[in-house]
């Protein structure tokens, strides 16, 4: 036999016997949970329904089986005790149930007069008929809840009093009666776990439509972006190119449109970029090429011939990291054109220093 195997049954044993259990997403009566009277009535319900039982199972044990008080209400407590477990607790259910198993089987002999461990001839099963639906039901359920592993040692435990007590003509049925019921359990567990799939997996597509309706989105977007924005930077910078050739210039209106024309290119380069990051949500926008601070006197050049007086002081001796030479790029970019649209024929300084911890840039 593979290790693997027995590893698996040898685990399976340890948890069938003391191991953790099964617990439940939640409890039955959750849904309820908003409604707190109703709770309140149906565990009343449930309670007295238990009470019942045990008060049933106990006078049936007195009046067939004959035994003491206190050894009918014991067994009839371990009788009824696993019910209230199932729903959150199945595995320790069905371990008070295989106690109730052992010790159902009590009955008074008339030879003499003693309690003692065993079957009774006359009956069909040597346990009392609440007892009998509590098997049952403690089978089914904890064959739906636990892994195959624990079912087979549950199983095989379970079939153990039914070979030591059932009358010998009984045992054959009672032990198939015992499997099917096992079976049975194990078929609506599988049941449950492929409708549980089938959820997730629909949930997963769900998932997948919303992110294709998000992408969808998206290129739409980078789309209409494009025809509208892109379309018109494009003819600035055509009519700046060709004004020169159509107009009668001087030269420094010739450089003021060389400027605006190249202005305008840049505008473009940086649109397809973002246009780029929109309709690729996998593209990591950071992968594409980005300003450094080397680019800098070519941002002021720019500036100038656009008719600012800008002065650059860059003392910066060492690169920084790209993210603080990106972010004082963007700042100075942004510094100039708020000088340009709200001071426009001042003087702008742009200073550079190195720190002994980061890089900063600042603005005059």
């Amino acid at each position: 036999m593979d290790r693997s195997t027995v590893g698996a049954a040898l685990a399976g044993l340890r948890r069938t016997v003391a191991g953790p259990d099964y617990p439940a997403r939640r409890r039955p009566l959750d849904r309820l949970r908003h409604r707190p009277r109703t709770v309140a009535v149906l565990r009343t319900l449930g309670l007295l329904a238990l009470l019942g039982l045990v008060l049933i199972t106990a006078q049936f044990l007195l009046d067939t089986r004959r035994l003491p008080v206190a050894t009918a209400w014991v067994i009839a407590l371990l009788t009824v005790a696993p019910l209230p477990l199932l729903p959150t607790r199945p595995l320790l259910a069905w371990r008070i149930m295989f106690i109730g198993q052992l010790f159902g089987t009590f009955n008074r002999r008339t030879t003499d007069d003693a309690v003692v461990l065993g079957p009774a001839t006359y009956e069909f099963w040597p346990w009392s008929p609440t007892q009998l639906l509590v098997i049952i039901v403690v089978l089914v359920t904890v064959a739906a809840r636990v892994d195959r592993a624990v079912l087979a040692w549950t199983g095989l435990f379970s079939l153990t009093p039914v070979w030591m007590f059932v009358p010998p003509g009984n045992q054959v049925a009672v032990t198939l009666l015992f499997v099917v019921l096992l079976i049975v359990g194990d078929l609506l567990r599988h049941n449950l776990l492929t409708r549980r799939a089938l959820a997730e997996q629909a949930e997963v597509s769900e998932l997948e439509k919303a992110r294709r309706a998000v992408l969808e989105e998206r290129t739409r977007i980078a789309r209409e972006m494009h025809d509208v924005v892109a379309h018109h930077m494009s003819l600035i910078a055509v009519q700046a190119e060709t004004a020169p050739y159509r107009l009668a210039v001087s030269e420094p209106a010739r450089a003021e449109f060389n400027s605006i024309a190249e202005a305008a290119r840049a505008a473009l380069t940086d649109m397809r970029r973002l246009l780029r990051v929109l309709r690729s949500e996998t593209e990591d926008p950071r992968t594409a090429p980005q300003p450094t601070l080397a680019e800098l006197p070519a941002l002021v050049a720019a500036a100038r011939r656009a008719g600012m007086t800008v002065e650059l002081d860059n003392d910066v001796t060492t690169e920084p990291p790209a993210p603080v030479g990106l972010a004082a790029y963007r700042i100075v970019q942004e510094g100039l054109a708020n000088a340009a649209r709200h001071a426009a024929g001042a003087e702008v300084r742009v200073t550079l220093r190195d720190t002994p911890t980061h890089a900063a840039a600042g603005r005059d």
